[in-house]
């Protein structure tokens, strides 16, 4: 905004010759790659080295090797290459690039075509521009955050302590008895010019003076101003402010004179020049005035403590200048902000922790190590705590500050069977008992026998100490000291024994594995697997128990017992106690059956579902049940549909939980009426029963098989795409062939099928089509007529196509049926055409034609018959 207002061309064309001068330079960095340093360039100098590598042909790889090629040390090639590796994986998934043909690093390893490693960047680091020194430089970001604005707020009211100068605009306003305003602008000679009054000098003053000196002019004119009990009064405002001139030089970004507001302070103007570089001081900026220095600015004391207190208001023609900086260290560790700081002459290391926000919670504090120049080479000091405060420091020190170690001075832990595991800090003469009393004793599983302590020695070796932890606990056994780092594991008793179960499976409610009990029972178990099931039968359960130490070969002993309907044992039976991993089998009684259900459809008096009756039930019993076929019928077409081995059945539990749901539906009764109290408790038992069917279900989920589902269209099971043999597929349904006409006329013979469940008997209306499908010019379907044969519905259909394999047609019949074509001789015979029925002709098999060397081969084969031939002539 400010840039708007006050002079923003000057400034744009600074910011415009600061990039052109840069663009010029890196047009350069290509040929003179050798003399690159890596530390010194920005994410965004990376970014335009590798744009320009690529606008020459270069992938990154290739700009690697021409670095080597020209002269670049091994250690800035290796720099070069974690600069583009870290700018890739610190932004994740790369956006698609802005520009459609802009393909940025497409052959570097691990980054994948079209990828933009630098877009989403720029728009999350506010310090891209900066390299990763610079980043590192106390203060350094704070002219560079784009997040932050140092402008002047002209909403303020103007302080009063203000100094007005040319170009200052004055609002005088009189009120009470007299009225009057005066909008005036001071002008170059520092005066503005009141009418009736003259001039009145008030540039270089204060508002708070220019407000007296107005009033004691204008009292001239209204006398009740000056009176002890005026009825007239003034006020005086300062509308639009000056612009004012000012220079920044010295070590900044951005050097030149910049056109600023009257209110900008020096943060104002070293925010508008980019800040100090690299060489520029943050605690020594000065500010001078008529070429006198007038004041000097601590970036620092605003960093650290938020004092602005030599940030004072520049004036018309001020200079600002930045020096290079005398000593900048840098402080390496755990730190709250590592970096390079910049140190006045008697500042000592505590300021310098100071700046840096103090230790982390990991930094060693007593000791810290400095590296530091000397006039022939590098040397190495230790500083104690003690003479933080008394340490020289020198320009070009590195301060590095170790961390705490990783290990634990008074530890000790106990695991296992302890009521509180965990660490524990070791007191002087602690010992094992005094361990397990501050982990609230030991669990009832413990196994206190033998007891494992881990000890680590000095040279970090493991020892391992056996303990009788029982007799230490009632001092039959001596104690064990305890030493830093000891371990103690107390076992449990389940820990040394496979864990003990009983399974039962067949008909019961809810098989599987159960936790076994002491004295554990046959009816026991049935109980937790939620009773038999109506198909149980009780006078036939096994028991199958593992056999030791028997070397007949015996695999298993089984266990012959009757249980009652209500879980009752005889007396002998009784006597039988599960051992673990018995496994219980429930048989089904040999005399349940479930019912079977048929469909008939279409064409009867009564279609819809039939239970068989029997386990020899014919379609000619069916049919007599469905009241015959009615006058609609065509008996030629009838088709018997049936499951497949690869039909995915509902299973008992899929079909069980169905009826519960459906139960629990119907229990529930109009708003007006509440269920009764039975009702309520079925619903509670049907709710946990529904449950564990659904959890059972949901393991069991993932195993079906994924079968192709029977089409609305039953001729499409037949269809297949071969030329010359039907493909098998995993159907769960298939067509029968049935001759519906002969079995009404002889019932119980072999046409007359018996039925399985899931049987559907189809009646169709009469048909009066017929279908061409496969290798013909115009597949069709066409009305029936019995004069017309194979072939005169092939020519309904626009004739063969050439891909038609003839002598392989076959016709489909409405009942399912399949007839081929015949050949004898050169003479193909096709099947008869029936109402309903659909031609189908395949396509030819495609022929790999002879390769060359086939030629050759068979060729070579005929030379030598020849060759042979004619030795034998001879």
């Amino acid at each position: 905004m400010i840039l708007n207002r006050f002079g923003e061309r000057p400034v744009v064309l600074l910011v415009t010759l600061y990039f052109t001068v840069v663009g010029l330079s890196w047009g350069q960095s290509l040929q003179d790659i050798q003399n690159i340093k890596v530390d010194e360039l920005s994410d965004a100098q990376i970014e335009q080295l590798i744009r320009r590598a690529e606008d020459s042909g270069m992938d990154a790889m290739q700009l690697e090797a021409m670095a080597r090629e020209r002269g670049m040390p091994a250690m800035e090639v290796n720099k070069l290459r974690q600069r583009i590796q870290s700018l890739r994986s610190g932004i994740g998934n790369s956006q698609t690039a802005k520009g459609g043909n802009r393909q940025r690093l497409r052959n570097a390893p691990g980054m994948g075509p079209d990828s933009n490693i630098f877009d989403s960047l720029q728009r999350s680091d506010p310090y891209y521009d900066l390299s990763p020194k610079q980043k590192k430089i106390f203060g350094f970001t704070l002219f560079h955050n784009r997040e932050l604005d140092f402008s002047p707020n002209l909403n303020l009211p103007t302080p009063p302590q203000y100094v007005l100068g040319p170009g200052d605009q004055l609002l005088i306003d009189i009120y009470g008895a007299s009225q009057q305003s005066y909008d005036l602008t001071i002008s170059p000679e520092g005066s503005v010019f009141v009418p009736n009054v003259g001039p009145i000098n008030v540039g270089g003053s204060t508002v708070e003076a220019a407000r007296t000196r107005v009033q004691n002019a204008l009292e001239k004119i209204y006398q009740d101003l000056a009176s002890p009990s005026p009825n007239t009064f003034l006020q005086l405002r300062v509308g639009d402010i000056r612009s004012i001139q000012v220079t920044m030089a010295g070590e900044l970004r951005k050097p030149g004179s910049y056109t600023l507001p009257s209110f900008a302070s020096v943060f104002n103007a070293l925010f508008i020049a980019g800040g100090p570089n690299e060489n520029g001081t943050f605690r020594e900026i000065q500010v001078y005035r008529g070429s006198k220095l007038v004041g000097e600015v601590d970036v620092y004391d605003y960093l650290i403590s938020g004092d602005q207190e030599s940030n004072i208001i520049l004036q018309d023609n001020d200079v600002v200048i930045v020096p290079p900086l005398r000593n900048r260290v840098e402080l390496v560790g755990p730190v709250r902000r590592p970096g390079f700081f910049e140190i006045k002459g008697q500042e000592s290391i505590e300021d310098l922790l100071r700046f840096a926000g103090g230790f982390t919670s990991e930094a060693y504090q007593s000791m810290m190590t400095v590296k530091r120049t000397t006039d022939t080479q590098m040397m190495v000091d230790n500083i104690y705590e003690e003479d933080f405060g008394a340490f020289g420091i020198k320009d070009g020190d590195t301060f590095i500050i170790g961390e705490i170690l990783n290990r634990y001075e008074n530890r000790v832990q106990i695991s296992g069977a302890v009521f509180r595991p965990g660490e524990f800090a070791l007191q002087e003469g602690m010992k094992l008992k005094d361990l397990v009393e501050k982990a609230e004793g030991l669990r009832g599983d413990a196994f206190t026998k033998r007891a494992i302590l881990y000890r680590t020695n000095p040279d970090f070796t493991m020892e391992i100490l056996s303990v009788d932890l029982a007799g230490v606990l009632d001092g039959s056994s001596q104690d064990i000291l305890l030493k830093r780092e000891d371990i103690l594991n107390v076992p449990s008793i389940y820990d040394l024994k496979e864990e003990y179960y009983v399974q039962i499976s067949g008909e019961v409610n809810r098989t599987g594995v159960f936790q076994y009990g002491a004295n554990m029972t046959v009816a026991d178990l049935v109980i937790k697997a939620n009773g038999f099931k109506e198909s149980a039968t009780n006078s036939y359960i096994e028991i199958a128990r593992r056999v030791k130490d028997d070397p007949s070969g015996k695999i298993a002993e089984i266990i012959t017992l009757t249980v009652n309907p209500d879980l009752t044992l005889n007396e002998e039976e009784q006597k039988i106690i599960l051992s673990p991993f018995d496994h219980v089998f429930v048989r089904k009684s040999p005399g349940f059956q479930e019912e079977k259900i048929v469909e008939v459809e279409g064409e009867v008096l009564y279609p819809g579902g039939f239970a068989l009756e029997k386990r020899d039930e014919r379609i000619s019993d069916v049919l007599e049940r469905a009241g015959g076929l009615n006058q609609f019928a065509y008996p030629k077409g009838a088709t018997l549909i049936r499951r497949t081995e690869y039909f995915d059945e509902v299973g008992e539990e899929e079909r069980i939980l169905e009826n519960l749901e459906s139960l629990r539906g119907n229990l529930d009764r109009d708003q007006a009426i509440e269920n009764a109290e039975a009702e309520k408790q079925l619903m509670n038992r049907l709710e946990e029963r529904v449950t564990m069917l659904k959890l059972e279900r949901l393991k069991k989920e993932g195993q079906t098989l994924d079968n192709e589902t029977f089409s609305e269209d039953r001729y499409s099971l037949l269809e297949g795409t071969d030329s010359s043999v039907m493909e098998i597929a995993l159907r769960e349904q298939e067509l029968i062939g049935i001759e519906m006409e002969k079995i009404l006329q002889q019932p119980g013979s072999k046409y007359d099928l018996i039925l399985q469940e899931g049987d559907i008997i189809s009646i169709p209306k009469q048909l009066q089509t017929v279908k061409m499908r496969g290798e013909v010019l115009y597949p069709t379907t066409a009305r029936y007529d019995a004069s017309r044969g194979f072939k005169n519905y092939i020519s309904r259909a626009g004739g063969f196509s050439e891909e038609a394999r003839k002598g392989r047609s076959y016709v489909i019949y409405a009942n399912g049926d399949v007839k081929r074509t015949n050949k004898f001789l050169f003479f193909n015979f096709f099947p008869k055409i029936e109402p309903g029925a659909e031609i189908i002709v395949p396509k030819k098999p495609e022929r790999q034609p002879l390769s060359v060397q086939a030629w050759i081969g068979m060729a070579t084969s005929l030379a030598t018959l020849a060759i042979l031939m004619d030795r034998l002539s001879q």
